[in-house]
């Protein structure tokens, strides 16, 4: 598995990782949502950078153009609710991309331990086309892979492109040894070392999901 880690230069999303984690901004959650958008947008345009391309010829007001348009037929994925605003901002370049949505939450029994819940997805078949699953965090890893397989159930995407702005090294670890290694890149903005008892992200932003649409019971 290929990862490539968008933080380690400067650029704009450096600023803007520095702000969905910052305790203070976090509290605007229309500019946390928007953020998230914004990070998502820089993902989408470097994974278009991977894409197929073919020549078209474009009619102009004034003759004919030339043009180089993408090929690849993509579907993007999201986890419920956190990778929202994330899904957004891909879509908002590669907006033609089909879409697909899974509902996924931790469901805790004692001392801490959990289990990810997969409720309900919405997809399209991702046979032969490029799979984009994104996600806010990426902390144990299970939500991503359980994710993948719902979404890739009897099928076989072309390529596989995970988008997870702030990810642990646990989590990297696992999606590592759990998703096909072939042909598949981890995106990445910030890589933290650390994740708690409970499976949270350290120093991470915290609930990534009530930031952007507030608390839940």
């Amino acid at each position: 598995m290929r990862i490539i880690n968008l933080g380690n230069n400067n650029s704009a999303l450096n600023n803007f990782i520095a702000e969905i984690r910052d305790h203070v901004i976090q509290k605007d959650s229309m500019r946390f949502r928007r953020n998230l958008e914004r990070i998502g947008e820089i993902f989408a345009y470097e994974i278009s950078k991977e894409l197929k391309y073919s020549e078209k010829s474009i009619t102009t007001p004034l003759g004919i153009a030339t043009c180089r348009t993408i090929e690849d037929s993509v579907v993007i994925a999201s986890i419920m609710r956190a990778g929202l605003p994330l899904h957004n901002g891909i879509l908002n370049i590669l907006d033609k991309s089909q879409n697909a949505f899974v509902a996924a939450y931790r469901k805790y029994g004692k001392d801490n331990k959990f289990i990810i819940q997969i409720e309900y997805a919405s997809t399209p078949s991702v046979e032969d086309k490029v799979l984009i699953l994104a996600d806010t965090m990426l902390a144990t890893g299970s939500s991503v892979v359980l994710a993948y397989n719902k979404v890739c159930d009897n099928a076989r995407p072309k390529e596989t492109h995970i988008v997870c702005p702030i990810a642990s090294k646990d989590g990297i670890e696992y999606i590592a040894k759990h998703l096909p290694h072939k042909g598949t890149t981890l995106w990445v903005g910030a890589v933290d070392e650390e994740l708690t008892i409970k499976s949270y992200i350290v120093p991470g932003l915290g609930d990534a999901g009530d930031l952007a649409y507030g608390s839940k019971l």
